[in-house]
């Protein structure tokens, strides 16, 4: 008989198992450490997204391209990420989340040199196409590792980290255009694209020292090991015994040792009604997520910016670091208290006020484009708007959907997530 067990039900038994017990457990270190490490991974693709919305401007200057190359250039990523998204599933099962994460860094620091000595408009989109398959490879491995390694007290905390590194390396990439605005245009968008390297370089080594996922371990077969990672992992060894019993439950219906995913597109293709609206919150979660524009935002604030009246590009640059600093501030609050306030509450906060930040957005630009002076609370409401509009998605659709789509599927069928990490590349 299949295991209907998910990560909210497993989180429902943690829940008893602490409440026998008045001692407060320390927060896990290790754990911690490995969610870290995991999710170090996202600076790669926060720093794509930060130094990309300023260095697109120099890049078209220097090699005199038109604004749809500049378009394509851009959302190539998108696109091309879909394909390190589709092999990422079936390889991760192959060789292992862990090197999974080294090749998507590796991957992303080829990409970073082609893009960052480009000499023509063609070498700079091939380097684009490897970054996408990077990027792919790391929106789907990272929120899975970590949340495969995560007590389940602190899941929540833990799998927010990935958006939590992406936000501050988009703000550490805010402050690399500012740092390098002045330079020659034929330098400075070269060293905005090619310093990614250097943190892939660390990123990479740095994995080597992580534990496999438990969880691939024991589709391997190998209970022992996984056993180890388990003890070291959770915060107690009833919580680590509990672990490992619903995972080997999980998939006691199959062969551990060469089990591959068999009969998931099985069920997602002919669900149950159970199943169906897990589907139906999954898919929609995603899709509206991206449905949000919110990369568009990012990538495009000193255009809107510079819309709405301000045209220093030192100004655009110091709005679009405040903005930054905004967004990672509020990625942080969420990551404090999700696990204490819930999933569905922050979800709701962030979309109402996603909601109310760009119904102000629109007036505001509404009312300066149609205005003959530009007055500046008109231009503060429209910076304001932008600001709130971010920081909500970084508390609401933004971190959130990455672990709720994780935590809602029953555990046996949990490369099933793959998909819906396919499903937002797609989007």
């Amino acid at each position: 008989m299949q295991s209907n067990i998910s990560y909210m039900d497993e989180n429902k038994v943690r829940t008893q198992i602490e409440s026998q017990s008045p001692k407060k457990v320390p927060l896990n270190k290790f754990s911690l450490a490995c969610a870290i490490l995991a999710s170090t991974n996202s600076i790669l693709l926060g720093h794509d997204i930060g130094v990309m919305s300023r260095a697109v401007l120099f890049i078209k200057d220097n090699l005199k391209i038109s604004s749809s190359q500049v378009e394509i250039f851009v959302g190539s990523v998108n696109v091309c990420s879909l394909i390190g998204a589709l092999a990422s599933g079936k390889t991760s099962d192959m060789i292992g989340r862990r090197h999974i994460i080294i090749l998507a860094a590796t991957t992303f620091l080829i990409g970073s040199l082609l893009m960052g000595l480009a000499p023509s408009y063609a070498f700079l989109m091939a380097g684009r196409v490897v970054v996408g398959i990077g990027v792919g490879y790391s929106l789907m491995i990272s929120p899975i590792y970590t949340a495969e390694v995560s007590p389940a007290t602190i899941r929540g905390l833990l799998t927010s980290l990935p958006e939590v590194f992406i936000n501050v390396s988009i703000l550490l990439g805010y402050i690399f255009n500012y740092a390098l605005a002045d330079l020659a245009h034929h330098i400075n968008w070269r060293l905005m694209l090619g310093l990614a390297a250097i943190p892939a370089i660390g990123i990479g080594f740095k994995v080597l020292q992580m534990p496999e996922s438990p969880w691939w371990i024991i589709m391997k077969g190998r209970i022992e090991e996984a056993k180890g990672v388990l003890y070291k992992t959770s915060e107690s060894d009833d919580e680590a015994d509990l672990r490992l019993e619903e995972i080997i439950k999980a998939t006691s219906s199959t062969t551990p040792s060469n089990w591959k995913g068999q009969g998931v597109w099985k069920e997602l293709l002919r669900p149950s009604r159970p199943l169906r609206r897990i589907l139906v919150a999954a898919i929609g979660i995603n899709f509206f997520m991206q449905a949000s524009s919110n990369d568009a935002v990012v990538y495009y604030t000193p255009l809107v910016f510079n819309a709405v009246g301000i045209h220093n590009r030192k100004g655009l640059i110091g709005v679009t670091i405040l903005m930054g600093i905004a967004k990672t501030s509020f990625c942080i609050i969420l990551a404090l208290f999700l696990d204490n306030v819930g999933r569905r509450p922050m979800l709701l906060l962030g979309t109402i006020g996603m909601v109310v930040s760009l119904v102000a957005l629109g007036l505001g630009s509404i009312y300066l484009h149609n205005a003959y002076h530009k007055p500046p609370w008109a231009i503060a409401l429209c910076v304001v708007a932008v600001y709130a509009d971010v920081s909500f998605f970084s508390i609401g659709l933004g971190p959130i959907t990455w672990f709720y789509s994780s935590e809602i599927f029953p555990i046996r069928i949990n490369c099933i997530e793959y998909k819906f990490y396919k499903f937002r590349s797609i989007f």
